[in-house]
């Protein structure tokens, strides 16, 4: 009798847990859909798109604060066919639609890189916009948790006394050749979910909205984004200098703040 009873328990665990996995993907399906109207509304999206798209991401992230995420683009860009926008969505963040690059087809290849908070287990999407107007879009699934309410890793009086400092890393480039640079700005990026352990109040939101970057008075890429994005932001990007140029890199932020950079190339 005790060994039918077990088995019985055994089968009913397993019945269960079936069924709350069933109902936590069907949640998951209903929130993509309402994502998908409010964003892009009726448009077709093509799912699974990998000869369009790569997405990067670790499956388990190590600090759900600072998570890397790189896209890449199969297809090189030309000026017949391009990605002229690139859609971050992580569905259950606070705030899904998480960035957005505007992109120019004289990158020669999109590979961008940057940092992320994820608020819980989540599906997170890269879709591509065309510049004919198509959508194409990969995800992953990473498990992570408590990023967006997460403390900055530095202390708030320090981070602020750095605030709007700039750095842009990048090798010797060669006209004609490809190379990687990086932009990075020192700002808490604070979220407005954090809450102040001194003050015993949520620590106001003051995040990094905008930033755009040029080579040569011609627009690179430009990143509209929010509060996903980590502390200290960043974008790692490869680009094709085709003449001598000064590469510049303008940020924005939620108060109205503005920071800039330059380097001669």
């Amino acid at each position: 009798m005790m060994g039918r009873n077990a088995i019985f328990m055994g089968m009913l665990t397993v019945l269960m847990s079936f069924s709350f996995t069933l109902q936590a993907a069907t949640a998951d399906e209903e929130l993509w859909s309402g994502l998908k109207q409010t964003y892009f509304g009726d448009r077709e999206i093509h799912e699974n798109a990998d000869d369009v798209l790569v997405l990067e991401a670790p499956t388990r992230a190590e600090d759900a604060a600072i998570v890397p995420i790189r896209v890449k683009s199969v297809q090189p860009q030309t000026a017949d066919r391009y990605i002229k926008n690139l859609h971050i969505i992580i569905d259950k963040n606070p705030m899904p639609y998480s960035a957005n690059f505007h992109l120019s087809p004289s990158l020669g290849e999109v590979d961008i890189a940057t940092r992320v908070r994820i608020d819980q287990y989540t599906d997170m999407r890269a879709i591509a916009e065309m510049n004919d107007g198509s959508l194409y879009m990969v995800s992953r699934f990473v498990k992570a948790s408590g990023g967006c309410s997460a403390p900055a890793g530095k202390d708030m009086e320090a981070a602020m006394a750095r605030l709007g400092k700039m750095q842009i890393r990048m090798r010797d480039a060669d006209i004609g050749e490809m190379t990687q640079a990086q932009v990075v700005v020192s700002h808490p990026n604070n979220s407005g979910l954090q809450f102040d352990q001194q003050t015993r109040g949520y620590i106001p939101p003051h995040y990094v909205k905008e930033i755009v970057i040029d080579f040569a008075d011609e627009n690179l890429i430009t990143l509209e984004a929010g509060i996903s994005i980590s502390e200290d932001p960043s974008i790692r990007f490869n680009f094709t200098p085709k003449k001598h140029g000064i590469l510049k890199a303008m940020v924005s932020d939620s108060k109205e703040m503005t920071y800039s950079m330059d380097k001669q190339i």
